[in-house]
């Protein structure tokens, strides 16, 4: 990292004045961070009922390495003005913290991308294994590139390149599905599950905007090559606020909260062949029928509605879809929705029925 090179040559050069403010900036980003990571991990455990929250957690990484790193980089700074001991081995955490937080920064954005818990519960092998790749090859060249190893600057600039290009192929490819599944919604006049896709477009154009600027802060990291420790502390300044307030509007973005209704309602892995939105449909049935409602070839989740009061009682919103994936032959296939329903879509393979049970 720039902190270990920069800290060194203080150190030769007899604890350079210019450096003086770094512990206190570093303590200060040091609260912030540690804040912002029990603030974050604490509401993903409280709201952990409302969705499927494995992204949350995944993300609750970034901030912790950053809280380390910035603490470390504190203890550093701080022993080497007051103690007069400059720790090799503390700015060599330093270094390896910095290099694991742009990582997980980079491996998240590209969860985030894929659509993990947003579009699917998991990600296919394709997915991990891309991600797995992408960032131990990220992670190789950036410790490459700050330990002046030449041609790593070359690879780690290709690196870049290639995450960024996959960031912004899926969000693409996210949103172009979902515009798709808002127009069948208002095609087919069926509004139950809008408010759901509106939500998740939505979220997906914020980080589209958001990783925009990180791509252009990025560039302009690079570019700005200047190494004067004269304004090194207005640099790291400039630096932190702004992968502060980058990750606060994305964490808040895609933090857990009560999310629309049905929100959670998303196949287990996405389907390479045609996205269609499932036609859904209501049907009513009295308390009786419904509870001897069984039968092998369906698979009846759990009640959608996100409260958990007496009210479920009276009202039981249950989504019943076809296990099975297979594709029919011909239009006399077998319906994918109790007896009496219509189906408009010869695609079996994701339809599902939404149906009302009133006691």
């Amino acid at each position: 990292m720039e902190e270990v090179s920069e800290s060194f040559g203080a150190y030769r050069a007899g604890l350079d004045e210019s450096y003086r403010p770094l512990p206190s900036l570093y303590l200060i980003f040091l609260s912030i961070w540690f804040v912002s990571a029990c603030s974050w991990t604490i509401n993903t455990y409280k709201n952990r009922h409302f969705q499927a929250n494995n992204l949350q957690w995944a993300l609750a990484s970034v901030p912790m390495i950053k809280a380390l790193q910035l603490a470390l980089s504190f203890l550093f700074w701080y022993s080497c003005f007051n103690l007069q001991i400059c720790s090799l081995w503390m700015s060599f955490g330093v270094y390896v913290t910095g290099v694991l937080f742009q990582t997980a920064s980079f491996v998240s954005f590209l969860l985030i991308s894929y659509g993990y818990c947003i579009m699917c519960e998991r990600l296919s092998v394709p997915e991990r294994r891309t991600t797995a790749a992408l960032g131990c090859v990220f992670y190789l060249t950036l410790v490459g590139h700050r330990a002046s190893v030449p041609f790593f600057t070359v690879l780690l600039l290709l690196n870049y390149i290639i995450s960024f290009y996959v960031i912004f192929h899926h969000i693409s490819q996210n949103l172009i599905v979902l515009r798709e599944q808002l127009s069948l919604i208002e095609d087919e006049d069926v509004h139950a599950m809008h408010d759901a896709v509106y939500t998740k477009y939505i979220m997906f154009k914020k980080f589209q905007g958001a990783m925009q600027i990180v791509a252009l802060v990025e560039t302009m990291i690079y570019v700005n090559m200047a190494d004067s420790s004269e304004n090194y502390w207005l640099r790291l300044l400039v630096r932190e606020w702004t992968q502060l307030f980058i990750f606060l509007y994305i964490g808040w973005t895609f933090r857990s909260q009560d999310l629309a209704p049905r929100f959670s309602v998303m196949p287990t892995l996405k389907s390479k062949g045609e996205k269609v939105v499932p036609p859904i449909y209501s049907i009513e049935m009295d308390a009786a029928a419904f509870k001897d409602f069984s039968r092998h070839e369906w698979h009846i989740g759990v009640p959608t509605s996100p409260s958990r009061d007496e009210g479920l009682k009276d009202s039981i919103l249950v989504i019943i879809q076809h296990p099975h994936a297979y594709r029919p032959t011909s239009a006399k296939a077998s319906s994918p929705c109790p007896a009496g329903v219509a189906i408009s879509t010869t695609d079996f393979n994701s339809a599902s029925c939404l149906c009302k049970s009133y006691g």
